[in-house]
């Protein structure tokens, strides 16, 4: 599923594509899961004249604003994918929402159908996207605050909690496993049996990792990277995570997979003690 990085890279991808162009033509699959709930007449009505004017991430998603007060949010969900392609370009089978400009085609495609259309129009922001909990880069994300959080799920498995969006909104399965592995906190941990040391440390490498994922994977700050992934250094465990044999980039031990909080993990033993 994608994760905090990289929505800003597919947020970006669509941004510098398009932003200040006017969407000439909208294409869509109304009968697609990704739309329910959603409005898809007038989606298409509202946003076919105005001009893209801006566009945010936050977590696991994204906010298109335009010139008219529109306002169109993507959730990617396990498969989804934004595209740039060209002006020309027929929607394919998974291609569920187009938007055309004059220089390019917006592609929002999703094979699984889990991710999610959503769209607002009229004043005030929508309620959607002021659920999202605050970022993790946010000055409301503190070591109190996390440590209260855990306390409170004290009986789970760091693993699981880390993954829970109401408190670590973005983080993933990747994302919490290369916390878990850089904090050296073991994935079955309960979360209640963290030290005082231990939370600070997992709060600090929280935002590490997200400050990280956003410059590698995104280019926060920087150009946009030709494509996902490819400028993550071997010195993260996620270039080790599936490799068969694969070792600890640290240690250089073998690493260790199970099911923890229902999500396949990663660890490394030699490292992250139960």
């Amino acid at each position: 599923m994608p994760e905090l990085a990289e929505v800003e890279f597919y947020r970006r991808r669509w941004h510098e594509a398009a932003a200040g162009q006017r969407i000439t033509r909208v294409a869509l699959h109304p009968g697609a899961r990704v739309f329910r709930g959603t409005d898809t007449t007038a989606l298409a009505r509202m946003i076919t004249g105005t001009r893209l004017q801006g566009s945010e991430a936050a977590a696991k998603q994204m906010i298109f604003r335009f010139a008219n007060g529109a306002a169109l949010g993507l959730h990617l969900g396990m498969s989804g994918e934004l595209e740039a392609a060209a002006v020309g370009h027929e929607p394919a089978k998974h291609d569920h929402l187009v938007l055309y400009t004059g220089r390019s085609a917006l592609v929002f495609r999703d094979p699984r159908m889990f991710g999610r259309v959503l769209f607002h129009r009229g004043p005030g922001e929508p309620r959607w996207w002021q659920d999202i909990a605050p970022a993790i880069l946010s000055p409301d994300f503190t070591v109190a605050v996390v440590a209260s959080f855990l306390q409170r799920r004290s009986r789970a498995p760091i693993k699981a909690v880390l993954l829970m969006q109401e408190r670590f909104p973005g983080i993933g399965n990747w994302m919490a496993d290369e916390v878990l592995w850089r904090a050296a906190i073991h994935p079955r941990r309960r979360a209640g049996s963290l030290t005082p040391a231990e939370i600070r440390i997992l709060h600090r490498e929280c935002r590490n990792v997200c400050r990280m994922a956003l410059k590698t994977i995104a280019g926060q700050g920087g150009r946009l990277p030709p494509d996902l992934n490819v400028h993550i250094p071997d010195r993260w465990l996620f270039n080790h995570r599936w490799q068969p044999g694969g070792t600890c980039p640290r240690t250089r031990r073998p690493l260790a997979h199970a099911t923890i909080g229902g999500r396949t993990t990663c660890w490394s033993p030699a490292r992250q003690k139960i």
